[in-house]
């Protein structure tokens, strides 16, 4: 499940993946000044955004008020000033939960993507990024496959990996 976050005629699409966990949390890949270094801040998932650049941090949050955040819409911020967001978090102005981390991101070149839908590589669905801080990551895919129901229903019940089956 990727939510596109900026899209461009020359330069492509940006995006990021919204249901890849992985083992890390922030406080592995950043180090953050005590008493933040072991709570909740530091066990926050670090989700796989995309396999372009797996070593960059981008984030989705709630707070237009963070210089440089990008509206997605549903109330849904992409980026943004990262000290201005971290400041909010370690003062208690904003909950570690409230905020989702992703390592790397989802790119395509100019044309790429709409190449890809075309072929029907992809399963399109209109922009439900509030769902982003509503849903468990790990659900997302089943759960957006059983509201558009029909032949979708079906796919949601497929493990992640089918030869897992």
């Amino acid at each position: 499940m990727v939510l596109l976050c900026r899209h461009d005629d020359e330069d492509g699409t940006f995006g990021l993946v919204l249901n890849r966990s992985t083992a890390l949390r922030l406080g592995d890949v950043l180090e953050l000044p005590e008493p933040a270094e072991t709570g909740p801040l530091a066990e926050a998932p670090l989700l796989l955004g995309g396999p372009v650049q797996p070593d960059t941090l981008h984030f989705l949050h709630q707070r237009p008020d963070i210089a440089g955040a990008q509206p997605l819409g549903h109330n849904v911020y992409w980026g943004g000033d990262f000290s201005v967001l971290l400041g909010l978090l370690l003062r208690g102005e904003l909950l570690p939960e409230t905020v989702r981390f992703y390592a790397g991101y989802s790119g395509w070149t100019a044309g790429q993507l709409a190449a890809e839908v075309n072929e029907n590589v992809w399963i399109v669905h209109p922009n439900d990024a509030g769902k982003v801080f509503t849903l468990d990551h790990d659900a997302f895919w089943q759960a957006i496959l059983r509201e558009k129901g029909g032949r979708y229903r079906a796919l949601s019940n497929y493990p992640l990996d089918p030869r897992l089956n």
